[in-house]
């Protein structure tokens, strides 16, 4: 007779999922022998359960389908925790089995005892312990199929002896899969999404990763109302490529060119996102909303009509009851400015007459240029993914994985796992901050063990860089964001991983081109502008007062010469160009 263990293995494995992503723990063990057993489906090993949840994230976004983590009885499930909250505010589909103490001692205090089942349930759509066998395989159904349709988190907590219980023999249900479906608002609501859109003289569009899928839809209606079309960071890969009414970002990683169009227009319509800051949202304009999802309408900003549906079939019901813009006045002035707008971003992504330290920005660019046509970028948290936003070029092929939601430093190594697991010959490009790769450091060996090939792009400025910058916007004197580096190529190399420094910007090109050519993981530790800032599209008179501030206590402190330093990265650059 197969146990609930084995049972569970080829539940998972009907289900399309080909690996689970763990740390074995005697708690686990019979879950991990049942996998031993049957090899169906793989296990993952790595060095660290957090990194074991966010790459079962990055592969659940990779492929849309069920992804699989693992961690033992207490500790080693608590520390699930980062990468499933990730998992879940990214609206990704991600099964853990959190192993749990005996079930007879679950409230003595007993050793390695906590609560998964209470820990996990802010950050998942599903969260169910196990209590007798009878229970599964019919909650491991449940939570499977609650992942997948509510694109979220499940958790089934289940005591380490109940993985080696005889198997009730229950018929299983049928492979457990995404469900194609068709959503639609009402025709009611429809026409009064037509009769706002149709009243007004300027429209812009603000797109999302709802717009997945749905990049012809998105064209045909940016041009039936001669709209602009403004990206939230999440819908970049789905919205700028091959698309003329692309007037970039906006947000505080974007353009002013994006800020601009919505600001001046008298109608937004908001196509899947879920875009969090109020101060970035249009003052007076009409605001028209699709999600499919309803509590999503009206959150951030006061909406005039909501429409839950799908993108792709909302947009197609809506367009025959658009009438054509015949004035293109608002579009083509949005567009002008964006031009303008790239113009100056790309002449920040330069050599800069190999000065050193690099600029950001040209290692972002660069990468950019050498990448792969479906090549993966997945920033850190931080400055990573500023220059992520403003320099990497999609194309319809390439994929943008990152911590976006729930913004969490160290995502990058970790992700990249999942992302390459998927298909190793897949060139993955884990754009890393010094800080996060070295939070999560230990996730080199796994690279080497599961013979992974990720490319990792160090952006060495030794600091907390992002952290800085908001501390200047606030008027705080930088404290506490230093970082004493190792050379990161020297540690690559030492641990089997193909490493190489650069510091002089003619160097560069050269570096990344041997590490993306490498059969085998490589990482480029590139030392770049410590003092480099990232301008947001708008500058509130609060920043501005809290960085005169930072000015003022930085010299009273006796640090004049991180000023200078500020000068000649930013201002005297300029005027030279």
């Amino acid at each position: 007779m197969p146990t609930i263990a084995d049972t569970m293995v080829k539940i998972i494995h009907e289900a399309g999922v080909q690996r689970v992503y763990g740390l074995p723990g005697d708690s686990l063990n019979g879950f991990t022998d049942a996998l031993r057993r049957a090899g169906t489906v793989d296990w993952q090993h790595v060095r660290h359960e957090e990194a074991a949840a966010f790459a079962a994230a990055a592969e659940a976004a990779i492929t849309g389908e069920l992804a699989v983590c693992a961690g033992s009885c207490g500790p080693g499930n608590l520390h699930l925790i980062n990468g499933l909250y990730d998992a879940n505010r990214s609206r990704v589909p991600v099964l853990a089995i959190a192993a749990q103490i005996p079930a007879s001692e679950i409230g003595s205090t007993y050793f390695q005892e906590t609560h998964p089942q209470d820990l996990f349930r802010e950050c998942s759509v599903y969260t169910e312990l196990v209590s007798v066998p009878e229970q599964l395989p019919r909650v491991l159904e449940i939570a499977m199929r609650t992942a997948l349709e509510r694109r979220g988190v499940a958790v089934v907590v289940i005591p380490g002896e109940i993985f080696l219980q005889q198997d009730a023999g229950r018929r299983p249900s049928a492979p457990i899969r995404t469900i194609p479906r068709r959503m639609l608002p009402t025709d009611a609501a429809l026409a009064s999404a037509a009769e706002v859109l149709n009243n007004a003289k300027k429209v812009t569009i603000l797109g999302g990763a709802g717009v997945d899928g749905a990049h012809p839809q998105l064209l045909a209606i940016a041009e039936k109302l001669q709209a602009p079309v403004v990206h939230a960071l999440r819908g970049k890969e789905f919205i700028e490529y091959d698309n003329p009414y692309d007037v970039g970002m906006t947000g505080l990683l974007g353009f002013s060119s994006g800020y601009r169009a919505m600001e001046s227009c008298d109608a937004l319509l908001m196509l899947g996102t879920d875009f969090p800051y109020p101060q970035f949202y249009p003052g007076k304009a009409k605001i028209v909303q699709v999600d499919i999802r309803g509590e999503q309408l009206g959150r951030r900003t006061p909406i005039d009509v909501g429409l839950v549906g799908t993108v792709v079939d909302t947009v197609e019901a809506l367009l025959p009851l658009l009438e054509a813009k015949t004035s293109s006045k608002h579009l083509d002035s949005s567009t002008v400015h964006y031009a303008k707008t790239r113009r100056s971003l790309d002449e920040l992504a330069d050599n800069d007459r190999n000065r050193e330290p690099i600029h950001p920005q040209y290692v972002a660019r660069l990468v950019s240029e050498l990448a792969s046509d479906d090549a993966v970028f997945i920033p850190d948290v931080g400055s990573p993914v500023v220059w992520a936003a403003r320099y990497l070029r999609m194309n319809g092929r390439r994929r943008l994985i990152g911590s976006f939601a729930h913004g969490t430093m160290a995502n990058a190594l970790p992700h990249a796992i999942g992302a390459q697991s998927v298909d190793p010959g897949r060139q993955v490009i884990a754009l890393a901050g010094d800080g996060g790769l070295a939070m999560l450091f230990g996730e080199l060996l796994t690279l080497r063990q599961n013979r992974l090939p990720v490319k990792i792009v160090v952006f060495n400025n030794s600091s907390l860089n992002f952290v800085e910058v908001e501390m200047k916007a606030a008027g705080i004197v930088n404290f506490g964001t230093e970082l004493d580096n190792p050379n990161f190529a020297d540690v690559a190399n030492a641990i089997g991983i193909h490493g190489q420094r650069v510091e002089a910007p003619d160097d560069l090109e050269a570096a990344l081109r041997n590490a993306f050519a490498h059969d085998g993981p490589a990482l480029v530790d590139v030392v770049t502008a410590r003092q480099e800032l990232s301008i947001p599209p708008t500058v509130t008179a609060e920043q501005a007062k809290g960085f005169t501030l930072y000015a003022l206590r930085t010299i009273m402190s006796g640090r004049a010469d991180e000023l200078v330093d500020l000068a000649d990265t930013n201002v005297f650059r300029r005027l030279f160009d």
